[in-house]
C-alpha cells in the first residue's frame, strides 16, 4: 500500500473494503459469506472498524449483522430504519441517519449520505418490512480523498449535484443492469459527476447482470481522461 494512498478492495458485487492511510477499515455492503462471487479468504472479515450499509435488499445490508457480531465495529452506518433494524438484531453501536446528513466516523474520515434511485425493502424471513430509502456515500478520507459509492441505482439528474457538492474523486458505480442502471447509463452517470476515476461493481454476480466494464469504456468513450479501474472480486487498487 503507498503512502498516504487509500487502498481499496473490491470483494465482489457491492461490497468494498477501504482502508484509509491511519489503518482504519471500512466495509460497505457487506454481502461476503452468502455472496457467490466473494473469495474464500475474503467471506468473514475480522478487523471492520465501519460498516455502511447502502439498502436493506440482501445482497447488500448482507451479512452486517454476522460481521458486526464479530468484529465489533466502532459504528454501524444507515438509513435510520435500517439501523433500528439492526439494533434490533443485536447490532452495537448502529448510527441511523438520512440523506443530506453527514457522519464523522474517525478523525479526519465522514461519510455523508446521498440520493440513490432504486428500492429497498428488508426481507426478514418470511416478511418483507419497510427498509427506508436506499442511499449512496460520499467517504471523504484524512488524506482529503473522496469516493463515492453509488448503492444501487438508475442514472438521476442530480449525480450533478453531487459533483457539484461533494466533488467526488472515484465513483464506484453499478453498471449490470436490470436492477440498476447498465454501461450506458452509467455513462451519463459519469458525465454528471465529473469523475476520471469510476470503479465498476454489481455486474457478473448472476447471468442476468450482463453490463461490463468494456462496455462502459464504450459508451464512455468522449470523456477526456477516464479511467476505467476494472477489478476482480479480491483484488486491490490504491486511489
Amino acid at each position: 500500500m503507498a503512502q498516504d494512498a487509500i487502498r481499496l478492495t473490491w470483494l465482489g458485487h457491492s461490497a468494498f473494503r477501504l482502508t484509509s492511510v491511519t489503518g482504519r477499515t471500512l466495509l460497505i455492503d457487506p454481502w461476503t459469506e452468502t455472496s457467490p462471487v466473494c473469495p474464500e479468504a475474503e467471506k468473514k472479515p475480522r478487523k471492520v472498524d465501519a460498516i455502511l450499509v447502502t439498502h436493506g435488499h440482501f445482497d447488500h445490508v448482507g451479512d452486517a449483522v454476522a460481521i458486526a457480531q464479530v468484529a465489533k465495529p466502532a459504528t454501524v452506518l444507515a438509513i435510520f430504519e435500517i439501523a433500528t433494524w439492526l439494533g434490533g438484531k443485536g447490532v452495537e453501536n448502529c448510527v441511523g441517519m438520512n440523506k443530506g446528513g453527514s457522519f464523522e466516523l474517525f478523525p479526519g474520515i465522514s461519510a455523508t449520505m446521498v440520493y440513490a434511485d432504486h428500492s429497498g425493502a428488508i426481507q426478514d424471513g418470511a416478511q418483507m418490512i419497510c427498509g427506508g430509502d436506499p442511499c449512496g456515500y460520499v467517504i471523504q478520507f484524512e488524506n482529503g480523498l473522496r469516493v463515492y459509492h453509488a448503492g444501487d441505482t438508475n442514472v438521476f439528474g442530480d449525480m450533478k449535484l453531487i459533483g457539484e457538492l461533494y466533488k467526488p474523486d472515484v465513483a464506484l458505480l453499478p453498471i449490470g443492469g436490470l436492477f440498476t442502471m447498465g454501461p450506458r447509463e452509467a455513462a451519463v452517470a459519469i458525465r454528471l459527476l465529473g469523475v476520471k476515476r469510476v470503479v465498476p461493481m454489481h455486474y457478473g454476480t448472476f447471468p442476468l447482470l450482463t453490463g461490463t466494464p468494456a462496455a462502459l469504456r464504450e459508451a464512455a468513450s468522449d470523456v477526456a481522461g477516464l479511467q476505467i479501474i476494472e477489478l476482480k472480486p479480491g483484488q486491490s487498487t490504491d486511489l
